[in-house]
């Protein structure tokens, strides 16, 4: 009897989950990476005035 082979289709399901955390993360990347930036920028401001 001829089974179906799964392997490939477990993977496309895996890469898709991958892609769209990888767009999740860069979009809140987008949206807060300034303010991240602007405190590291503060952290080591205050750190290299001391």
């Amino acid at each position: 009897m001829y089974l179906p082979r799964e392997e490939g289709q477990g993977l496309v399901e895996y890469a898709l989950i991958l892609v769209l955390v990888a767009v999740v993360v860069i979009a809140i990347l987008l949206l807060l990476g300034p303010q991240i930036g602007n405190v590291f920028s503060r952290i080591t401001n205050g750190l290299g005035s001391t």
